[in-house]
Parts: C-alpha cells; sequence; structure tokens
C-alpha cells in the first residue's frame, strides 16, 4: 500500500512533468543490477530538460546540464524483509561536460545528486528505515546518429538516506541507459 502522502507527490512531480513538456529534451529508458551484498534489478524511464547553457566552452566542448526526473521499479527476492519490490521516483539535477552533438561521435562525462521517494523503505535484506534518500550517480557515454538523436551511457550510482534514518545501509547501482533526443 502506498501511503497517501507519497501518492500525492508521485502525482505532483507528474503534473510538473507533463505542464514542462514543451522544454522536454530527452526520454531515456534504464536497465541496472545492484552492486555488493544486495540482488536487485532496476528497470525505468527518465525525461530531461536541458539547461540551455554552455559554460566553459572549449572548442566543441561545454558544460551543461539539465533537470531529470525518472520512475523506477526494483525488483528482487523478499530476504529477511519479506519485501521484493518498490517503485522509485526522483528529480535530479545533472552537470555534463560534453562535445557538442553536430560532431557526429559526441562522448560526455556527468554526474548528479537529487534526492528519491519510494513506496517501500525495505527491499530484500535491506532496510533504509525511511522512504526517502539521496541518489548521487557519476557517468559516462556517448550521443550518436544523426544531430546526435541517440545516446547510449553507463552510470554508477549511490543512494542513501545520509542518516537522516536510524538505519542507513545504502545501496549502489550498475545503470545502463539508452536515450532520444528530440
Amino acid at each position: 500500500m502506498v501511503p497517501t502522502y507519497l501518492r500525492g507527490l508521485l502525482c505532483a512531480g507528474l503534473l510538473a512533468t507533463a505542464g514542462a513538456a514543451s522544454a522536454l529534451d530527452r526520454v531515456t529508458f534504464e536497465y541496472g543490477n545492484s552492486a555488493g551484498d544486495a540482488e536487485i534489478d532496476r528497470y525505468g524511464a527518465n525525461v530531461t530538460f536541458d539547461w540551455g547553457v554552455q559554460w566553459l566552452k572549449t572548442g566543441d566542448w561545454y558544460l551543461g546540464g539539465y533537470w531529470e526526473g525518472g520512475l523506477n521499479y526494483w525488483d528482487s527476492d523478499p530476504g529477511r524483509t519479506g519485501n521484493d519490490s518498490l517503485v522509485d521516483f526522483h528529480a535530479t539535477p545533472v552537470l555534463r561536460w560534453q562535445r557538442a552533438p553536430g560532431s557526429g561521435f559526441a562522448p560526455f562525462l556527468e554526474l548528479g545528486l537529487g534526492p528519491h521517494l519510494a513506496t517501500e523503505s525495505e527491499i530484500e535484506d535491506k532496510d533504509f528505515d525511511i522512504n526517502f534518500s539521496f541518489g548521487s550517480h557519476v557517468g559516462g557515454g556517448v550521443r550518436f546518429g544523426e544531430q546526435g538523436r541517440f545516446e547510449l551511457l553507463y552510470r554508477f550510482q549511490h543512494l542513501s538516506n545520509a542518516s537522516l534514518g536510524d538505519k542507513n545501509p545504502g545501496v549502489n547501482f550498475h545503470l545502463f541507459n539508452l536515450g532520444y533526443h528530440f
């Protein structure tokens, strides 16, 4: 059962995303697996809204950024907690050092840090104590195709509640994204 306050936050996030659809830059689909002592598969979809800035421009390289919002489904065995799944919503600002996509093969590196809300506070053998966490990631990838419309991305992500709860086991993910730029 999803708590009422969490359903409200998820709906507000989806409405905000729908309201900003004119600025929608990219859609990505994600698959990942936890690293370390947990066996959690993660499936998701993300939308991004480019900030439209180019800082530290050097030739065809620059530092840009975007907002990412997404929904992810986590799947595992019940483990000690008895819970085998949850849904996670996030909103993350991301900085990206990138080559201009018009140059054909356009590699990039990125990092991001943002809040996550989950429908459950436990999965498999992990008891996070609260439904809120912070997700930080580093990643790299490449844009390709006509005008850089396609994107492949690898991320290493760490999620933890920053000791806001009594317990803070954290979890790490290896994530792979396939994206399409509009």
